[in-house]
């Protein structure tokens, strides 16, 4: 029997496997939350391969972006092909503050309306020496490098993002208040409700907030003798029956006073003063003021040994390494002003 042999081109067939478990989650929480869509009108011959790079920093966060060719080897993702790790740096450069201000803007109607907006501020140490933002500051993790702070902005109810900001690592919390208002102010947002840690409390926090008739929620410590002044309002009366939450465990109870507003006017080279309303909501958790009370009467006793046995014992500290704060340590405080709130 002859067999026919045909010659010329044979087609070849090229099969290749890549990993779509997570970017296909990550897609479809993009197009759920309508990022894909924001991204390619604010960065319409971008938008894929900024869509690629954030997924590879996400799923490999410990490995620098010049790995990102052996990553799109096996991984299936929006823009398919390899992006160079300068290419990576041309396309951050080619993103400018209008087009991001403009993706801001789209995110946020996304989001509900009716929704706090939490905003905070953490640093990130580098060994970086070409970044100017990099520079040497308050340390969170104590870390003896230069830092950056970045702040962000998410909503409460939804938990998404919508806004960020690089700051020089020399800018201590407090002072990114204000530049986050006129942010806001440039992005068209008119109602805003901020929810802020005790980093932020200070006099001049407070009284720029209240200037701008904001609703915010601001933590206060309570070593501050303004608040150690309203938790003595209530320090006898709060261990009561009607101030405990079932829910929470807590006692609870709310105390209005009066901020003393303070305002510099340079047009008129004065200072503007009057009464300000507000309202104190203070916690007190009888469970924690139990396990300090027994970690001081402890250490007062390690004490006492010590004296009789003229032995020092560097060693006898509390749980948590110091010597019991007293019952004002027990309590949370918040505070609300007219427009808004201090926790």
């Amino acid at each position: 029997m002859t067999v026919s042999v045909k010659h010329g081109l044979v087609p070849i067939i090229v099969a290749n496997r890549r990993f779509y478990e997570a970017t296909y989650l990550l897609d479809e929480i993009g197009h759920n939350l309508g990022i894909d869509k924001d991204l390619k009108q604010c960065f319409p011959t971008l938008y894929k391969q900024i869509q690629s790079i954030a997924y590879y920093l996400i799923l490999e966060s410990d490995s620098p972006l010049f790995r990102f060719e052996k990553w799109s080897l096996l991984h299936r993702h929006p823009f398919g092909e390899n992006i160079p790790s300068q290419r990576s740096s041309e396309i951050f450069a080619d993103i400018s503050e209008e087009s991001r201000n403009h993706f801001f803007r789209l995110q946020q109607r996304r989001n509900q309306e009716d929704e706090y907006w939490a905003y905070d501020t953490t640093s990130v140490s580098s060994y970086s020496q070409t970044l100017r933002q990099v520079q040497y500051g308050k340390n969170k993790e104590n870390d003896r490098l230069p830092q950056i702070n970045l702040a962000l902005v998410f909503g409460q109810k939804s938990g998404l993002p919508f806004y960020y900001r690089k700051l020089a690592g020399t800018i201590p919390d407090v002072s990114t208040v204000k530049n986050l208002l006129n942010n806001f102010q440039v992005l068209g947002y008119d109602k805003i409700k901020l929810v802020m840690d005790c980093g932020f409390y200070s006099e001049a926090n407070i009284n720029g907030l209240l200037g701008e008739h904001l609703k915010f929620i601001l933590a206060a410590n309570t070593s501050h003798t303004f608040v150690q002044q309203q938790i003595n309002k209530v320090y006898d009366t709060i261990q009561s029956y009607e101030n405990l939450d079932e829910w929470y465990g807590l006692y609870s109870s709310t105390v209005l006073t009066e901020w003393n507003y303070q305002q510099e006017r340079p047009y008129k080279q004065d200072v503007l003063t009057e009464k300000r309303r507000i309202y104190f909501h203070i916690f007190f958790n009888i469970e924690k003021y139990a396990d300090d009370q027994a970690c001081f009467d402890r250490k007062v006793l390690d004490m006492r040994k010590e004296v009789l046995s003229s032995k020092r014992d560097p060693s006898v500290l509390c749980s948590d390494g110091n010597l019991n704060k007293g019952a004002l340590g027990d309590f949370s405080v918040l505070s609300q002003s007219k427009h808004g709130q201090l926790y």
